[in-house]
């Protein structure tokens, strides 16, 4: 059997697909697969993309690469000791860009419900596609068939009837795999899983879970909701309620022509402490959020960026619940994207925060956490947007980002002088 063929383990043509109209497709190795186009001769071989400097950090490596332990994000000193045999290759964004535009045109020829996740990886609602391309698993064969013959790249999909379970699947059936969750068996597969399969759940989320004694998603469905609350908080024990159980009420979103707003940030000079970074973060989710509410938008994605020392850049990005306009959350949720890479002490040039899928405020009908006040975080931060705009942007901020040795007072009538670090 070859790669381009579905493997008889996922059982994908006995699977009924029926409802499952909610696909997610994921490159494999997406950027060590386009650097190998022009390098057959390493295809099978442990390959990794990223700087070859000393300070150099791995973007991302061939599953033979992986099987020594590499990953991405990590330190090239680190992972050139544990795969030495690796062959190095310098990142080519362009290239990248121009094979995941290509992607993202097979899967516009499917179905206009297209939600990008990142370069390599989107959801796809086929519920209208189903009379002119067949069923759901016939869609999901005739887009890997496609990416692999136009672009050249391995494209795993998962099938199912909810966002969340697909992306499960999508992983399930890597490398090269098409994986079907029938809606009737969703807990089967669902249930045997970690925790650590649940979206939500972190590093301390899962330790906080094992204290408990919830290993499996079974046990978080088999946990009375009020007892997570109590663990978890009101709003991830709800939602780690709800997503062991399989319900994900979210649709797929298209993308709305590339909107979004943002902030990065490039240092004066490299920087590896995780305060700094973080307190930058802030700085800039304050700005974002600031500069939504100005737009009157809210957007549902939020997106980090991170430059390293020797110019490889990696993003990482997460889809929230409802839009926001709220720096609170937006800051959260950067905080999250980047505690996951691990970063440590790494040398880091730029960072940015971008908030994405963007829609007019007044039509966002959000609806209160089980935690939230009716008059909370937003209106806090629309009595900062009333304070800026009379005393000058900056005038309130949070009290993390107040220099604590502000320089001497200027005379009046002089010019004020603006961070030279920040841009937009």
């Amino acid at each position: 059997m070859s790669r381009r063929q579905i493997t008889a383990a996922h059982r994908p043509k006995d699977a009924d697909d029926t409802g499952c109209t909610i696909l997610h497709a994921d490159m494999d190795a997406f950027y060590a697969s386009v650097s190998l186009l022009e390098r057959p001769d390493l295809v099978g071989t442990p390959v990794i993309i990223g700087g070859s400097g000393s300070r150099g950090v791995v973007l991302s490596a061939t599953y033979e690469a992986r099987t020594f332990g590499v990953h991405a994000a990590m330190p090239m000193s680190r992972a050139r000791r544990l795969c030495p045999r690796a062959t190095v290759i310098e990142p080519d964004h362009r290239r990248y860009s121009t094979v995941s535009d290509g992607v993202m045109a097979v899967f516009a020829d499917v179905t206009p419900l297209v939600e990008p996740l990142s370069l390599d990886e989107a959801f796809l609602d086929v519920a209208g596609s189903i009379r002119r391309l067949g069923r759901p698993t016939e869609i999901a064969q005739h887009i890997r068939d496609r990416v692999h013959d136009e672009q050249g790249v391995a494209c795993s999909v998962g099938v199912a009837s909810t966002k969340f379970v697909a992306k499960l699947a999508s992983g399930l059936a890597k490398p090269d795999g098409l994986f079907v969750v029938p809606r009737d068996q969703t807990l089967q597969v669902l249930h045997p899983l970690p925790v650590a399969a649940l979206w939500g759940v972190g590093e301390k989320t899962e330790e906080t879970l094992h204290r408990f004694g919830l290993r499996t998603v079974a046990d978080i469905a088999h946990t009375p909701v009020d007892t997570l609350r109590r663990a978890l908080g009101q709003a991830v024990g709800s939602q780690l309620f709800e997503l062991s159980w399989g319900r994900d009420p979210r649709t797929v979103v298209p993308a709305q022509s590339e909107r979004s707003i943002g902030n990065e940030e490039t240092f004066s000079h490299d920087v590896d402490d995780p305060l700094v970074i973080r307190r930058e973060l802030l700085r800039l989710a304050e700005r974002t959020a600031a500069r939504l509410r100005s737009a009157g938008q809210v957007g549902r994605t939020v997106s980090i960026k991170v430059r390293f020392a020797d110019f490889t850049t990696i993003t990482r990005a997460r889809t929230l619940p409802q839009s926001t306009d709220v720096a609170r959350e937006v800051y959260a949720t950067a905080i999250a994207l980047y505690e996951a890479l691990g970063l440590q002490r790494s040398r880091i040039r730029l960072v940015g925060v971008r908030v994405e899928g963007l829609q007019p405020a007044d039509q966002q009908q959000r609806q209160l956490a089980l935690d939230d006040k009716p008059f909370g975080w937003r209106d806090a931060e629309r009595a900062v947007d009333q304070a800026s705009a009379r005393f000058g942007a900056g005038s309130v901020r949070p009290a993390s980002l107040v220099d604590p040795d502000p320089p001497p007072q200027r005379p009046a009538g002089l010019p004020r002088q603006t961070d030279p670090r920040v841009t937009d």
